[in-house]
């Protein structure tokens, strides 16, 4: 998997990795029933589930629609955390956790498998060369999986592009993105999500969604470089 899931497109200079990091990875076989009815489980397909924590809020979302595409499991469980990792309420917590559930244990460890492929692979947030950028997940998704897609109203194996940033640097890229290819704003999270961040999914063909992708970087890096660029004096008080 190449760089923000580009599959041709030439990759934006001076990007830096940013490796999602799974903290705990956790499996219970036969789920207690009453906690089975908690987590809104369907009895007659989930009896065990499998349960995630990561340093990287978006980079599992990511992750947990992948798994889908392998393994006959649901995501029935994925929140972020507030504040961020940096803020965790212990040193397992990270800032998601995420819970998947099947049929039977196999099911759940090839998932889990899956999951972790896909973020060694590039499911990732990334940021500048240089002190003091900003971090941010831009993602296009080949062929989304049976958690995302609902989510953005789209059908399973439709392409989509995740893109999420700091709250001014999302709407500012998210617009760049937007204009920037013949591509749908199919869900706009506005800020601050629970880690204090905002962004969108957009929706379209693969090469469009690629594009914009690009285009919500390339915006960020301009914010990064100049972000008073805003700041000009009206015309009415010049001499």
């Amino acid at each position: 998997m190449r760089p923000l899931g580009l599959t041709q497109n030439e990759l934006p200079p001076d990007l830096v990795a940013l490796p999602a990091k799974l903290l705990a990875v956790q499996l219970i076989e036969q789920i207690d029933a009453q906690l089975a009815t908690a987590f809104n489980l369907d009895p007659a397909r989930h009896t065990s589930i499998g349960l995630i924590t990561c340093d990287q809020d978006d980079a599992l979302y990511a992750a947990l629609d992948h798994c889908t595409k392998f393994a006959e499991v649901d995501v029935v469980f994925a929140r972020s955390f507030y504040a961020g990792s940096k803020h965790a309420s212990g040193p397992f917590s990270g800032e998601i956790l995420g819970v998947i559930a099947g049929a039977h244990p196999d099911h759940i460890r090839e998932a889990l498998w899956a999951l972790r492929e896909g973020l060694s692979e590039g499911i990732q947030f990334h940021t500048f060369a240089g002190d003091n950028q900003p971090a941010f997940f831009a993602h296009v998704i080949r062929e989304t999986g049976r958690y995302l897609a609902p989510l953005a109203n789209l059908m399973p194996g439709a392409p989509m592009a995740y893109l999420i940033a700091p709250p001014l640097e999302a709407s500012i890229a998210v617009d760049a993105a937007l204009k920037a290819a013949e591509v749908r704003l199919a869900k706009w999270m506005p800020p601050p999500s629970e880690t204090n961040y905002a962004g969108a999914y957009l929706a379209g063909e693969l090469p469009d969604l690629e594009a914009a992708a690009i285009a919500f970087v390339e915006a960020i890096r301009r914010v990064s470089k100049s972000p008073l660029a805003g700041l000009r004096r009206p015309e009415r008080f010049r001499r």
